[in-house]
């Protein structure tokens, strides 16, 4: 019987060791694939155009902007973020790469990035509007009217698809918060 014990003893001890050493190999495996990861989001970033401005004062922009769409009876469509956001700047790359998007977009808003970065964090504005990052993360759009009424705010992890977005449903959020006189 203590041969036995001893025995199932010496095994389990074996096996823990391979569970544990196999568990190393896989976080090691793991760290690698994050490391390359984090590699080729690195070298994206580095060739999308960059179209937050930290410097800007963006309560004067979006008063303008109101002005604008005021004039041009277009909504706003704010979507802040920040160019450390590998998925704001895909998400601006994808509108301004998509004819239909585009399209879309210029027909009916005045299209604004605010910024979020720890150089400008723009807590007034983003507090006004109910700090959306706090609760959907960046990119998040926020929609205005033409008078600067808060029409919506949209989470941007539900028109994600694969490694980027999907037409459809970036069409269908477009279209349905475009001002009510657009066709």
């Amino acid at each position: 019987m203590r041969k036995s014990v001893k025995s199932l003893l010496f095994l389990g001890s074996i096996l823990l060791f391979s569970l544990t050493n196999a568990q190393t190999k896989e976080n090691t495996l793991t760290k690698e694939q994050l490391e390359a990861k984090k590699k080729a989001v690195a070298e994206e970033n580095a060739k999308l155009p960059k179209p937050y401005h930290p410097e800007a004062n963006a309560e004067t922009d979006i008063q303008n902007v109101l002005k604008l769409a005021k004039k041009e009876h277009k909504n706003v469509l704010i979507q802040a973020g920040g160019n450390w956001c590998i998925w704001c700047l895909r998400f601006n790359n994808y509108v301004q790469k998509t004819p239909e998007l585009k399209q879309i977009v210029n027909k009916n808003y005045i299209y604004y990035h605010l910024n979020w970065s720890p150089e400008n964090k723009n807590e007034k504005i983003l507090t006004s509007y109910g700090n959306p990052g706090d609760k959907f993360g960046y990119p998040v759009f926020i929609i205005l009217d033409e008078n600067g009424k808060q029409l919506h705010t949209q989470d941007s992890a539900v028109l994600e698809e694969g490694s980027g977005y999907s037409l459809t449903k970036v069409k269908e959020f477009f279209n349905s918060w475009r001002p009510t006189t657009s066709s």
